[in-house]
């Protein structure tokens, strides 16, 4: 082995023993099993931060080995026998600590970032200073020199403990297993008998009491979404620890969290964030197994606490404080839900999708939300959209900047209004909290757990649910929410915390869009139709009667919303279809298209109509029977042609009110005569500004009112595709019950497994491979960073082939939507029709400068009465805010 002169990012390894202490070591690679052990003790008091110290900092100077060393070890012959020693903590593993080669790789060294700087590190990443071999090759070679080995079982499981990379683990911790060992284990069981199988984790074995558990899921998200997700999480944590005077905080905060990452499917998991894993020192190669002793694995778990910050490009530095990570690799795709189950059932409560940034306090500000109420059961934060730098994207994407306003307007108008309440309808999976006990099932095994599991097994071939009821559980978020609040004889509450917030990344395409919003919706409908029906749970639960009063009028509130959203096809047309007809009813100087020809409004108002009718007929037609992403240019030239129809609409509304309000100053002396008169003027311009006013008096109250200038108008061009190509669409595919990451939910089985005989002494061993040597693992750290320093070649997205559908879910859906479009169609003709016109003019008053419809009045003053709802609700959650209630 050649010796190289240090050179200025050169990071050595330990200082090898003297070659005669090779006789106390068996393994070159590093790894440990844990033989059988009796149950833990109860947790003791936490350690303290003096037993684990934090990974210091690796600024710290090494000295290079001297020359003669890299020749006594030329020669040696590693001992292959397995040998052991004690571990550092009673029942945890006996480790086969191995002494290694040194390393030939040369690598960077980790600058200490404090989290006060913005990350990533300013400083451009130094070239590698040692030419190496691309990651495919180094994986390769740690392959094919691996080596069979006898390992003990731990209670009858497969858990092993494995040097982590030189690179990443500092002097000075050599000794604390869990900063210097990498723990694996081998699930061979189902989530809910994690703790049956004698599957144990670290911090149960360290008699750590864990205030926080945040679950990140992830299916084949890249490195630079959970880059993202994971360095806010670490900021977070961070400013936890930095809170020296709370009594719940401070420096060893970090050990009453655990991050746990649950990935859906081996298979499926980006290759590059497995390199992110790798850097941070939460994965290895060439350890996982796909059956153990003839079981076949269901979940790898991998445990480490680090103290690494990994950029997307590969950048590593050292972070503020030890994190505590979980990474659970399923073996097979089995979907969110699944995932889900895992986190809750395995491993002993904070939601977070790959992709969603919280910012630095948010998840200490959700936190704080369950510390001060001891009846809060759930909690989330705003989810807000990830505009780009300097708000870019509602630049450049329409489609982003209409769900911007979206997004903001349920944050200011709808949550606070439920969270006064108590009940929130959907804590979004994005970004939420919930209270461990308020999930836990009753002594009867009903209760939230059990309900929001019931949608897993929903979908296979050998489900005997319906599909109303399939659809409802796509909202399990939802269905959770119901179940906590109605929960038995307790009385848990759902709070909004606006001061939590997230940013998260919105579909930017028609195709992803639509099929986003398709399981929102009809998850959302359904799920709402199960909490209106069964509103009378309340009355069973353990509130008192004041809060039962009030969550009462919220489902009343909630009915009235469902009845509007079930009719929005209808209402959408008829307020389209009168106001375009009462602005052109009456030829002459008051047309409002005489700029274009005399008379001009009864043409267009024809052409605008039948324009309106065809484009839902396209909607239709490609709703039942193509996919978003095969007629996109359908879809999107349907949007634009919804969106001139509804400026044709405004633009009349608009005119209708230029006609109807005084244009003197005197006529506006007698305000309510006018209102009293002027029917034009009562129903268009009061109900449309308290519901539009309202916006602007919400956003303005909230101190947040710039998406109504960035992204209002785009929001009204797209409203019309929100009603009309998204309900239909959401409707005419209720037989499509799944998440939308169809594909191979098989094991690949290419891991290889771990063959159960008999050792010397008679005892059950697990025979397999195992990496033979530090160096190769060392090498898969150094190719892995260097792989996320060059970008892949865009590709594109693989469509896999539209599943069959089966009969029953055909005639159940036909059913459905000849039933809803049926209520919407009946609507249409009653009140287009020439009976209900010329009752109209026989019956009711007519202005004598405009025509109006009485069923506009109804609509409008409605919907002004949601409005104003909405606004009272926002108020009182700020009020309420204000005095600390």
């Amino acid at each position: 082995m050649a010796y190289r002169q240090p050179q200025p990012y050169y990071n050595n390894a330990p200082p090898h023993p003297p070659p005669n202490q090779y006789a106390h070591f068996a393994d070159a690679a590093g790894v440990g099993v844990a033989p059988s052990f009796p149950p833990p003790p109860p947790p003791q008091p936490r350690p303290s931060f003096q037993d684990h110290p934090p990974v210091p900092s690796y600024q710290s100077q090494h000295q290079s080995p001297a020359p003669q060393q890299y020749a006594a070890h030329q020669d040696y012959e590693h001992d292959w026998e397995t040998k052991s020693y004690q571990s550092e903590f009673a029942g945890s593993q006996v480790h086969l600590n191995p002494q290694y080669e040194m390393s030939q790789v040369n690598v960077a060294q980790m600058p200490n970032m404090p989290y006060a700087q913005n990350y990533p590190p300013a400083q451009q990443r130094p070239r590698l200073l040692q030419a190496h071999t691309g990651y495919s090759q180094a994986k390769e070679k740690m392959m094919k020199r691996r080596s069979v080995r006898q390992v003990e079982l731990q209670q009858g499981n497969l858990v092993l403990d494995l040097q982590v990379p030189t690179h990443i683990m500092p002097k000075g911790v050599e000794s604390k297993e869990e900063m210097s060992k990498l723990r694996y284990t081998a699930a061979t069981c189902d989530p809910d008998d994690f703790m049956r199988s004698k599957y144990t984790l670290r911090p149960y074995l360290y008699g750590r009491q864990t205030e926080l558990f945040i679950v990140m899921t992830m299916y084949n998200e890249d490195e630079v979404l959970f880059v993202k997700t994971m360095n806010a999480v670490i900021k977070n944590i961070a400013h936890l620890c930095s809170r020296t005077k709370s009594k719940m905080w401070g420096p060893n905060g970090w050990q009453k969290i655990v991050v746990c990452v649950v990935s859906d499917g081996r298979s499926k998991i980006n290759k590059r964030t497995l390199h992110v894993l790798n850097l941070m020192g939460c994965y290895q190669e060439g350890v996982a197994k796909d059956s153990i002793a003839g079981k076949d694995v269901t979940a790898h778990i991998f445990e480490y606490t680090t103290q690494v910050v990994v950029s997307d490009t590969g950048e590593v530095s050292q972070g503020a404080c030890p994190i505590q990570i979980i990474f659970c690799l399923k073996e097979q795709n089995k979907k969110k839900l699944n995932s889900h189950r895992w986190f809750f059932n395995a491993f002993v409560c904070v939601l977070l999708d790959v992709g969603t940034k919280p910012t630095g306090t948010s998840i200490y500000e959700l936190w704080k939300c369950f510390d001060k109420s001891s009846n809060v059961g759930g909690a989330c934060g705003e989810i807000c959209v990830d505009t780009g730098r300097a708000c870019s994207l509602l630049l450049t994407s329409p489609l982003a900047a209409s769900q911007n306003f979206e997004y903001k307007m349920s944050n200011i108008l709808d949550k606070p209004l439920e969270s006064v309440f108590g009940y929130i309808s959907v804590l979004p999976g994005a970004f939420s909290a919930y209270r461990y006990k308020a999930l836990l099932n009753g002594p009867d095994g009903k209760g939230p757990l059990a309900s929001y599991f019931k949608g897993e097994t929903m979908h296979g071939g050998n489900s005997t649910a319906g599909l109303f009821e399939r659809n409802m559980y796509l909202a399990e978020d939802r269905i959770l929410c119901f179940e906590i609040v109605t929960k038995k004889r307790e009385a848990w509450v759902l709070r909004y915390v606006k001061s939590a917030k997230a940013s998260t990344d919105v579909p930017t395409t028609v195709p992803e869009f639509i099929s986003q919003r398709r399981r929102w919706l009809n998850g959302s409908l359904f799920a709402s139709i199960h909490a209106t029906v069964f509103f009378f749970r309340i009355w069973t639960s353990g509130h008192n009667v004041f809060r039962m009063f009030f969550l009462q009028i919220e489902f009343i509130y909630n009915a009235v919303n469902l009845i509007f959203t079930w009719t929005s096809l209808a209402n959408f047309y008829l307020a389209f279809f009168f106001l375009i007809s009462s602005a052109t009813a009456s030829p002459g100087p008051n047309d409002p298209f005489n700029f274009l020809a005399q008379g001009a409004g009864t043409i267009v108002f024809e052409f605008i109509l039948r324009l309106y009718i065809v484009v839902i007929f396209v909607v239709l037609v490609c709703s039942l029977g193509n996919r978003p992403q095969g007629s996109k240019w359908a879809y999107s030239l349907s949007m634009i042609m919804f969106g001139f129809c509804n400026i044709i609409t405004l633009w009349c509304a608009g005119y209708t009110v230029y006609r109807a309000v005084p244009h003197t100053l005197a006529g506006w002396k007698d305000f309510g005569h006018l209102v009293s008169t002027n029917s034009a003027f009562r129903d268009i311009v009061i109900s449309l500004a308290g519901t539009y006013g309202l916006y602007f008096i919400g956003s303005f109250m909230h101190l947040e009112p710039w998406h109504m200038f960035t992204s209002f108008l785009q929001y009204m061009f797209l409203l019309p595709s929100y009603v009309n190509i998204l309900m239909m669409y959401a409707m005419c595919n209720l037989h499509d019950v799944t998440w939308g990451t169809k594909g191979d939910n098989g094991a690949a089985k290419d891991l290889g497994g771990a063959k159960k005989v008999k050792d010397s002494n008679g005892n059950d061993v697990l025979e397999m491979e195992l990496p033979a040597a530090r160096e190769d693992v060392d090498q898969l750290w150094v190719a892995s960073r260097s792989a996320l320093g060059v970008k892949p070649p865009e590709e594109k997205e693989h469509r896999d082939a539209a599943t069959k559908q089966a009969d029953h879910d055909r005639n159940s859906r036909t059913n459905v939507v000849l039933a809803w479009t049926g209520t919407n169609m009946i609507m249409i003709l009653v009140f287009t029709s020439t009976a209900f016109n010329n009752w109209i003019q026989q019956h009711v008053e007519v202005s004598s400068d405009t025509t109006f419809n009485p069923y506009l009045t109804f609509l409008f003053w409605a919907m002004a009465g949601l409005s104003a709802c909405r606004f009272l609700g926002s108020f009182l959650y700020l009020v309420f805010r204000l005095f600390g209630w």
